[in-house]
């Protein structure tokens, strides 16, 4: 273990093996550092915060500040980082709220790129990568695999499936679907993530039935969505990725799913 003589550590704060903290770094007394975690400067570790083992966090990042909430009490809520994780200059992470469920979580080997910004109750999956500038409201939900670019935003509540991607400065203030393609300031789907899909080695079989179900539920104007999506799951819901799809689709949600761009048609951009 090396801490620099200029860092702060409080008592109480619960240190791994060969944990690193750099010039000027903070660790409030709650902290519990896994194994390996490096702090490289200017680190702020404040409240209740778990950080996994061989995460490593950049200079200027403020892990666990109290939520951006008027009136908030932070008693009881926390944070916890997976392992592996790399966090980078200016990111703050927030704690949960007493309004939420009291603990924001981000997975293992995240890559969360400066300025980003996870809000209070998010729940982050495994191996997400968040570009320069990524902003989640409150009690944002993240699936594996999610890919963010840089500047974009999901508004409180928001859902953004597994293995999905936002392009450079979208705004999803609508749920975007696994696997899932969404651009635009106000996002709207613009297909399905194929190069992640075929990168993660899904069967192509699969992929095609995915393509089928994505055509025949979100850009069929046929009944009500309800009736397209068991429809779907009737012919193709055997296949995982397709059911894994179509029970995003239909789990209650505050948001509504992300309209589709069609061929040819013009979508508001802000």
């Amino acid at each position: 273990m090396a801490v620099h003589p200029t860092a702060i550590v409080e008592d109480g704060a619960v240190l791994g093996a060969g944990v690193e903290i750099g010039p000027y770094c903070i660790v409030g007394a709650a902290a519990k550092l896994g194994d390996g975690v490096r702090l490289l400067s200017h680190v702020v570790i404040a409240g209740d915060v778990t950080i996994g083992a061989r995460t490593v966090i950049h200079p200027h990042a403020v892990m666990g500040g109290e939520s951006q909430i008027h009136h908030n009490d932070a008693t009881g809520t926390s944070l916890v980082i997976g392992e592996d994780c790399v966090i980078r200059e200016c990111v703050t992470l927030n704690l949960g709220s007493i309004k939420g469920h009291k603990v924001t979580r981000i997975g293992s080997h995240c890559y969360i790129m400066a300025y980003s910004h996870v809000g209070h109750d998010c729940v982050v999956g495994n191996s997400c990568t968040f570009a320069n500038g990524t902003q989640l409201g409150g009690h944002v939900t993240i699936g594996d695999n999610v890919i963010t670019g840089g500047l974009c935003s999901v508004q409180q509540f928001g859902r953004i499936g597994r293995g999905a991607m936002l392009g450079g400065m979208a705004g999803a203030n609508l749920d975007v679907i696994p696997y899932g393609i969404a651009f635009g300031s106000h996002a709207y789907h613009a297909g399905l993530n194929l190069i992640g899909l075929k990168r993660r080695g899904v069967p192509r079989p699969n992929i095609h039935a995915l393509r089928h179900t994505y055509a025949a539920v979100l850009l069929s104007d046929e009944g009500t969505l309800a009736e397209r999506v068991a429809k779907a799951r009737a012919q193709w819901g055997e296949v995982p990725e397709v059911a894994e799809v179509l029970d995003f689709i239909a789990a209650p949600a505050k948001r509504k799913i992300c309209p589709v761009r069609r061929h040819g048609q013009e979508m508001d951009e802000g």
